[in-house]
């Protein structure tokens, strides 16, 4: 009999963050075995709840929610992202050059979908946010990855960027503060992206949704600011991470720069608006409230993002216990909620990083995610999510600590018994 199968376009495709190991720690589950998760930055279920102003905000409009809004979103939302970029000091941005949308993760799909021809060249971090590779594949597109230099505080080196740039490039991808990493790239950085894509007349797409998330000394810089009147830039953002409305889907683009010479795109990204018909409504409403657009007064009180705030020292906390264990290094994360440590490949024995933190799992009950799952190249790294409460933490980096020196010890016989 005829066996149906996926469609060819999905054979690159991967979103491993939610992949094979999440199935493995269901099963667990299920078996009664208790799995800290630690591969999703999902807020409220580390009893990170949205402020109750908030919430309320949506509770009030429910009623009006029930309808259908403008294809690109309700107009005071739009309007309250516009002034939040206007009070960042980028350009005369508007109501109308903004789409909202059900979070980031179906704006970079409609964005791409609207831009990518078939064989076109998309400049990629690597590692990524693995919607963004998934999504030029998706396409028919060609996802081109540049390194980010883990020895310069991840941030990537724009020479190494500016040599993968081809005569098939269309746009460069720019993810800041980084997930995976946690870096927050320098203004010398962002301004040499810029500049790339102002060189080579390349499309800007800058995934800014861990704006808010940026500690200790670290500043963001939007690429937008850098990118001027003469760069088309299209900034991702939402309400999903600094807010703690992941479930609200509440995100948004924003188009600046020649936008005369980018009427064509845009009216295609408002056709696969109109065919979505419209984003959640009832979450949109969340966006003037946590936004302060347009409410006077003083700001919401003093949150977990503050400078010395939860996030920060749970951060600090867990790259430093990361770093205490041998054979592992981490790069403290500078933003974002993510450390991305190495492991050191020859010393635990580990040629496939998928087969280490599914054994992990087995073992600890402790799920992450692997490396390569984010397309970088070496199986030597993985994501630990630094949501829950420090004790927590803690004990999750102490039984992967212990679980490393088992390996190691068994990785040392293995070694000796080949001399």
């Amino acid at each position: 009999m005829k066996m149906f199968r996926q469609s060819d376009r999905l054979r690159n495709v991967r979103y491993d963050v939610r992949g094979p190991i999440l199935t493995e720690a269901m099963r667990l589950e299920r078996e009664g075995h208790d799995v800290l998760r630690l591969n999703l930055g999902n807020m409220r279920p580390f009893g990170l709840e949205a402020r109750p102003e908030i919430v309320d905000a949506v509770a009030a409009n429910l009623g009006s929610a029930q309808a259908y809004s403008d294809s690109r979103g309700v107009h005071l939302a739009r309007e309250a992202v516009a002034d939040h970029y206007r009070r960042c000091d980028i350009g005369q941005v508007s109501a109308d050059d903004i789409f909202l949308g059900n979070g980031v993760s179906e704006l970079i799909t409609l964005t791409l979908q609207a831009l990518v021809n078939p064989g076109d060249e998309i400049l990629v971090p690597a590692p990524d946010y693995p919607t963004w590779t998934g999504a030029v594949n998706l396409t028919g597109g060609v996802p081109v990855h540049y390194l980010a230099d883990e020895s310069h505080g991840w941030n990537p080196s724009v020479a190494d960027i500016e040599s993968k740039v081809t005569p098939r490039t269309t746009a460069l991808v720019m993810i800041n503060p980084n997930n995976p990493t946690g870096a927050v790239y320098s203004e010398e950085t962002v301004r040499g992206i810029a500049d790339i894509a102002r060189r080579h007349g390349l499309i800007l797409l800058s995934d800014e949704i861990y704006e808010e998330l940026v500690f200790g000394d670290a500043r963001h810089h939007h690429a937008a600011r850098a990118a001027g009147d003469d760069v088309l830039c299209l900034t991702f953002g939402g309400l999903s991470k600094a807010y703690r409305v992941c479930g609200y889907r509440a995100g948004w683009v924003v188009a600046t720069g020649p936008l005369h010479r980018a009427s064509d795109l845009l009216e295609g990204l408002t056709l696969l608006s109109n065919m979505r018909v419209c984003p959640n409504v009832a979450g949109q409403h969340a966006i003037p409230l946590a936004l302060y657009a347009g409410t006077p007064g003083s700001p919401l009180p003093a949150d977990i993002v503050d400078p010395g705030g939860l996030l920060e020292k749970q951060l600090a906390l867990t790259s430093d216990a990361l770093n205490a264990i041998p054979g592992v290094s981490c790069v403290p994360p500078r933003g974002a909620l993510y450390c991305f440590p190495r492991i050191d490949r020859e010393i635990f024995g580990i040629d496939n990083d998928e087969e280490f933190v599914l054994d992990l799992l087995r073992s600890e009950h402790i799920l992450v995610t692997h490396g390569t799952g984010f397309n970088w190249p070496e199986p030597d790294h993985f994501r630990i999510v630094c949501l829950p409460e420090t004790t927590v933490l803690e004990r999750a980096v102490a039984s992967i600590g212990g679980y490393l020196e088992r390996r190691r010890s068994l990785n040392g016989r293995e070694l000796l018994g080949r001399v």
